[in-house]
């Protein structure tokens, strides 16, 4: 079984609206079902944020302190499963070496009703650096 057509745009438009930042916000927001549910290792530790207003928060912490020219390539989107797996590499002139990793979208009705980001390769970062 292939991703479908519907499950690709979703996975498109996102990356794209993450890519846009905060300005991207309403964008990203609109691709999430109402109770949908957010894992990501961005603060340290693997937390799980359920609901919109929760997924909106979580991401909003991220855009307090945005890396200046980040740029998110898409590598690969498959199936893994029933899940939509996107490989990602995510480069900026500050970072050492690129992060790398892979989101799991559970894709339901056109919306994001579940998605996990997991990280593979995290360079060493000089927090000093990313200002």
């Amino acid at each position: 079984m292939k991703v479908t057509e519907i499950q690709r745009n979703v996975v498109d438009r996102f990356f794209k609206a993450m890519q846009a930042g905060k300005e991207g916000e309403n964008s990203l927001m609109a691709l999430f079902a109402p109770d949908a549910i957010l894992t990501e290792p961005f603060s340290g530790a693997i937390q799980t944020h359920h609901g919109i207003d929760a997924i909106r928060n979580s991401f909003r912490c991220t855009w307090e302190s945005p890396v200046p020219d980040v740029c998110l390539e898409v590598n690969r989107v498959d199936l893994d499963g029933s899940r939509i797996r996107a490989e990602w590499t995510c480069s900026a002139p500050v970072f050492p070496s690129p992060i790398k990793g892979h989101d799991l979208f559970d894709i339901r009705e056109g919306k994001i009703a579940r998605l996990e980001i997991v990280v593979t390769e995290m360079p060493v970062m000089d927090t000093a650096e990313i200002k």
